[in-house]
């Protein structure tokens, strides 16, 4: 399976990315990554999807990890609250998890090799993910980008290749479980088309995505759609600022934005219904004041290096703006004195 080709863009945001000659050569040091791993791992799983699928899924899943890892350092640090990127991440790798026991069913890890070496380049690929997402977020989250085209492009292929045979093969337990009758509040973290204004939404219908599987075309085909999902967040990260919410935060937000703007309340009244307090209103809308608050006010930094530089950067402006302030006190009193004594000297005059 060959990935998709620099000429081919599985997706394009509704709002270009930034631009720039570092994007650009930090794209293309990713693409030279991502071609000679797709290459290594064709060649070694040639003819047998399945623990191929285990390998990618072993791999794909690790800079999820990397992300939370390094976002709950940096949160430790008092440089980033980014809780809607961890909870979004989370949601991810979670979804991830699920996609490798569903290979796992279907004999991807029956392999001692094929285990060996999934595990062991994932660990490589965490510390690698790690560094890369402190020194530029960017990059990490251009690489995940490509890394999840790459899985969308195998499993589409995989779906033209064997739809008849995957038509008559039953859907695994795990696929069921998770795709059905599950929980799905993390499912739904992480898609891109559940509501307007989400600002990495791209389907203007809204609708909730709720997967049916009869058997494991249905499967593969929803896998192949969640990396799709992955493709389109890991691209909306890439723009600079603190803009990625969980679709429960924009749930809440818009709920409680309607009881401030009257709207639900009116609702109510005119079917009769009173199920909504005035101390209720006030309290929900003091968090969306707040919650606007507290974006405004949090420091925004790309990388642990812009990090430290904005950081040295506030403390000499405040370490400046103190020393204005004191001189400027000083000068005051200085005046205050000279005052004083030609006032005195006056006096005995």
């Amino acid at each position: 399976m060959k990935a998709t080709s620099s000429q081919e863009k599985l997706y394009t945001p509704p709002k270009p990315l930034p631009e720039g000659p570092l994007i650009s050569l930090e794209r293309q040091a990713n693409k030279l990554i991502v071609d000679s791993a797709v290459f290594v791992i064709d060649k070694l799983y040639e003819g047998r999807d399945y623990p191929r699928f285990y390998a990618l899924e072993t791999i794909a899943r690790v800079p999820y990890f990397s992300f939370l890892s390094v976002l709950h350092l940096y949160e430790s640090f008092g440089w980033w609250r980014r809780a809607d990127y961890l909870k979004v991440h989370f949601a991810e790798t979670m979804n991830e998890y699920h996609h490798l026991l569903i290979m796992e069913a279907m004999g991807g890890a029956d392999s001692f090799k094929d285990r060996f070496f999934a595990q062991h380049v994932a660990v490589v690929y965490f510390w690698v993910a790690v560094l890369i997402y402190m020194v530029s977020p960017r990059m990490a989250y251009n690489l995940s980008e490509q890394v999840e085209e790459h899985a969308y492009a195998s499993y589409d292929d995989f779906l033209k290749r064997k739809e008849e045979e995957l038509k008559q093969t039953p859907a695994c337990g795990v696929a069921v479980s998770y795709f059905q009758l599950g929980d799905l509040y993390l499912f739904d973290e992480f898609q891109t088309n559940v509501y307007e204004g989400l600002n990495k939404a791209t389907n203007t219908g809204g609708e909730i995505r709720r997967p049916k599987i009869k058997n494991m075309y249905d499967v593969i085909e929803n896998v192949r759609n969640d990396e799709l999902e992955h493709v389109k967040t890991m691209s909306f990260c890439q723009k600079p600022g603190n803009l990625l919410r969980a679709n429960s935060s924009v749930r809440a937000q818009k709920k409680a934005q309607k009881i401030c703007d009257g709207i639900e309340n009116d609702e109510n009244t005119k079917n009769g219904e009173n199920n909504v307090d005035d101390s209720d209103d006030t309290q929900e809308c003091d968090l969306i004041i707040a919650s606007g608050q507290d974006l405004e006010g949090e420091r925004s930094c790309e990388g642990v290096l812009d990090c430290v530089v904005k950081g040295f950067e506030e403390r000499t402006t405040t370490s400046t703006s103190t020393i204005s302030n004191s001189s400027s006190n000083s000068n005051s009193m200085n005046k205050m004195v000279s005052s004083s004594v030609v006032e005195k000297r006056e006096e005995k005059a």
